[in-house]
């Protein structure tokens, strides 16, 4: 992998007063789909989320992970996407029934939560809001006009091997008005609605943000390098079992002989035997004889 197959670039537009980055994602992408199967709509829909993930890491300063989670009432019953402070991607998409074969729409029961788990301080912070309008890029910035109060654009697209996504905020002072000049804002946004799915999966950043924004004092900052990454491990196994009981442990033994366990972001399977279990839960009495 080449740092240009997977990237997300910062950058400022000076003069108007915006921060804004762009997120591309191929071989990570791939990996997900693959895991998961995922194709046609549901494969588009899985891709934008994907890409939102790492826009959203762009604008925060924290060692530790971002997570995206939409639960719908319809037939996508979730999509979920997080990124790690050092680009960890991975993602997953549940759907009941018939894999779509039209492109989907939210319902609007919808319901969008973003979650910021940061690793050092050990604190959590999560913003829940309603989905409004049915197209992911008006629900990420139906979120941040509720949840933050920050203007905010965002352009997503998937198609093939490849997702992207751009993303402008616009930038307060210290007093709390709009930086650069008054019509910024409104400048950029018009200029960022021409772009195309085509330009933005195709080509190289540097010129996606030059056809876009040559007038308004363009800084692009070197690109952070993004991934496929999975967090599954034994120990995250053994957890979850304990946390689960004993009982359950020892009866799926009796029923299969072994307990498995399958990751769903990254198809890894644990198998652990009556020996594993037993050693797993050695400090307690057999389920059995517990009062």
């Amino acid at each position: 992998m080449t740092m240009s197959d997977d990237f997300l670039h910062r950058f400022q537009l000076e003069r108007a007063g915006v921060r804004g980055a762009l997120v591309r994602l191929d071989h990570s992408w791939q990996r997900v789909r693959a895991n998961g199967d995922y194709s046609g709509p549901l494969a588009e829909l899985l891709g934008q989320t994907l890409a939102a993930s790492a826009l959203f890491t762009s604008s925060i300063k924290f060692d530790g992970r971002l997570s995206i989670h939409l639960r719908d009432s319809g037939a996508l019953r979730l999509l979920f996407a997080d990124c790690t402070h050092d680009g960890q991607l991975r993602g997953i998409a549940r759907w009941h029934g018939p894999l779509p074969q039209a492109p989907v729409q939210l319902e609007a029961g919808a319901r969008l939560a973003i979650t910021i788990e940061n690793a050092v301080t050990d604190t959590r912070y999560q913003g829940l809001v309603p989905v409004e309008g049915d197209a992911l890029a008006h629900a990420f910035e139906g979120y941040f006009a509720r949840s933050e109060q920050l203007p905010t654009r965002i352009v997503l697209a998937a198609a093939g091997d490849r997702c992207g996504g751009l993303m402008l905020q616009q930038i307060a002072s210290a007093g709390g008005a709009a930086m650069g000049d008054a019509d910024g804002w409104n400048r950029v946004g018009h200029l960022l609605a021409t772009l195309t799915d085509e330009e933005l999966l195709g080509l190289p950043p540097e010129q996606v943000l030059l056809r876009l924004f040559h007038e308004e004092g363009v800084r692009l900052q070197p690109a952070q390098p993004l991934a496929f990454g999975c967090t599954c491990s034994l120990t995250r196994v053994e957890d979850m079992l304990r946390a689960l009981g004993r009982a359950e442990s020892e009866a799926a033994l009796a029923e299969q002989g072994s307990v498995d366990v399958n990751c769903e972001f990254c198809n890894r399977r644990y198998v652990l035997d009556e020996a594993d279990i037993a050693a797993l839960f050695e400090a307690e009495p057999p389920a059995a004889t517990r009062h």
